[in-house]
């Protein structure tokens, strides 16, 4: 399992939650997605490393803005 951490700004509550983990989930092959409004961080798993550009893209599209933890 691989696991990648991305900062997002812009989030503020639950539902904010909700739409970055249901864009970020469809992102082909990410397993699991954990998503905090509180301290920005977002939490992706996968059986291989996840297109970051794909992640960052549903985040997008979700409204929000994202760049990859180093």
């Amino acid at each position: 399992m691989t696991t990648t951490e991305f900062d997002v700004t812009g989030m503020t509550c639950g539902h904010c939650e909700n739409a970055v983990r249901e864009e970020v989930s469809g992102v082909a092959g990410v397993d699991a997605v954990e998503v905090s409004a509180g301290s920005g961080l977002l939490v992706v798993t996968s059986a291989a490393p996840v297109d970051e550009a794909a992640v960052l893209a549903a985040v997008d599209e979700a409204g929000y803005e994202a760049t990859a933890r180093r």
